[in-house]
């Protein structure tokens, strides 16, 4: 081979060898590559090495087969006049099955899922109250995820799940909510404190009538027992004194029973002084009293 000849033929090997080289990509892992001829849509190639026809065929671009997360806020007022801000997370994925779909349909997909959420939010939530929407949160998340399923499958695109993130109402209605809530359960609380000190006060009545009672029947049964003594004293006097009457024995024992109580104050270590009538008229007087008082109690008891 002459060397003139040489040169294109060098030439020629080097443009095959680049050709070929071109001719294969790769295609990473959870990706698709849109493989088109002349523009016109040809195949989905799949992860890693691939070939294509070198000149005719291109790669038009990559899809994306990971989950990919959506997050938009909705501001609407529900039934009470309430303005409500909804943070919404959309977790979505490509359908391996249906690439074409998803690649050529849709233009922009996420402001397409923003706007089928938008339409959603505001179907359900202006006809619940404030309260009924806080209560909703998981129902608002599943509406929104049936009917994002129901929309999005036919571009191709799956909706793995819908999170309705937090419900947050206007600062001031918050705050007048928290002080409502606060206002109850100081109420609850009052309401409480009050049986608390209701339950007190019955029971210390309860036990101070207990306490009177038992006083009382305690003094009954010494009342009780101190005439039964006498009683025992005064047949014993009579068989012993013939001709004694029981009032006349009465009064000796009280006469006794006073000298008694003069002695033991005298023996006490305390000093105490009192001034008492001693003279025989005050003597029976203080034993005439004892003596119908003792009659009264005896009477009250029978």
């Amino acid at each position: 081979m002459t060397p003139p000849l040489l040169v294109p033929m060098g030439f020629l090997a080097l443009v095959l060898f680049y050709l070929i080289l071109s001719s294969f990509f790769t295609v990473s892992t959870a990706q698709v590559a849109i493989i088109t001829r002349f523009g016109k849509f040809l195949r989905v190639a799949e992860a890693g090495l691939n070939w294509k026809r070198p000149f005719f065929d291109r790669v038009a671009g990559l899809v994306s087969l990971r989950v990919n997360q959506i997050t938009l806020t909705m501001e609407t007022k529900t039934k009470d006049n309430v303005f409500v801000t909804i943070p919404i997370s959309v977790q979505n994925r490509v359908r391996p099955e249906k690439v074409y779909d998803a690649y050529y349909k849709l233009a922009d997909p996420e402001a397409q899922i923003k706007s089928y959420v938008e339409q959603v939010i505001l179907g359900h939530v202006p006809g619940m109250t404030l309260d009924e929407v806080f209560a909703s949160q998981s129902s608002i998340a599943a509406a929104v995820k049936q009917e994002l399923d129901s929309d999005m499958s036919g571009f191709g695109y799956e909706i793995v799940n819908v999170l309705v993130t937090d419900i947050v109402p206007d600062a001031k209605v918050k705050s007048a909510m928290n002080d409502i809530n606060a206002a109850q359960r100081e109420q609850v609380a009052a309401n409480a404190r009050g049986e608390a000190e209701k339950i007190l006060v019955v029971k210390k009545a309860e036990a101070e009538a207990e306490s009177k009672a038992l006083q009382g029947q305690g003094i009954a049964n010494q009342r009780k027992a101190i005439i039964e003594g006498l009683q025992v004293s005064i047949e014993q006097f009579q068989k012993v004194v013939d001709g004694a009457s029981a009032r006349e024995v009465m009064q000796l024992v009280m006469v006794t029973q006073y000298f008694d109580t003069l002695k033991s104050i005298g023996e006490s270590d305390r000093t105490n002084t009192l001034f008492l009538a001693h003279s025989p008229s005050a003597v029976k007087d203080v034993s005439d009293q004892i003596m119908e008082s003792m009659l009264i109690a005896s009477k009250a008891n029978g």
